[in-house]
């Protein structure tokens, strides 16, 4: 009993003295985060909006929603499509991608906005401003 005790208190005090690392965020690992919503008016289609990161689909949006991306730095292929059966289905138009670049830190946030030749990406304000 008296062993157990002992072997309790060495392992408290080890503990207790020990140096804990600082857990990774995003920003330290040299990543940048995108964010990318659609608003309820900026785009009034009921069909889904799929988001494509580097050629992949990588998220499927529906009014009012948001989806944010940990990145790594540098250029980032992002194309948007309508996805859905009847008039959500575009065919086989390709939908033009544009290129974000981020760096290592930042946050960088999109709004998915629609205009006579399709939808497109405009940049929102940061959150700090």
């Amino acid at each position: 009993m008296r062993f157990l005790f002992t072997l309790s208190l060495l392992l408290l005090s080890t503990l207790a003295h020990a140096e804990f690392a600082d857990a990774p965020t995003p920003q330290s690992d040299g990543y940048g985060v995108l964010i990318i919503s659609r608003e309820r008016l900026e785009v009034g289609s009921p069909c889904d909006i799929g988001l494509y990161l580097q050629d992949q689909l990588a998220a499927r949006l529906w009014q009012g929603q948001s989806v944010a991306f940990n990145l790594p730095p540098g250029a980032i292929s992002v194309r948007l499509g309508l996805l859905g059966p009847g008039v959500c289905s575009p065919g086989i138009s390709q939908a033009t991608s544009i290129l974000v670049d981020l760096v290592p830190g930042e946050i960088r946030r999109y709004r998915i906005a629609l205009n006579t030749t399709g939808l497109y990406l405009l940049q929102a304000p940061a959150l700090n401003q």
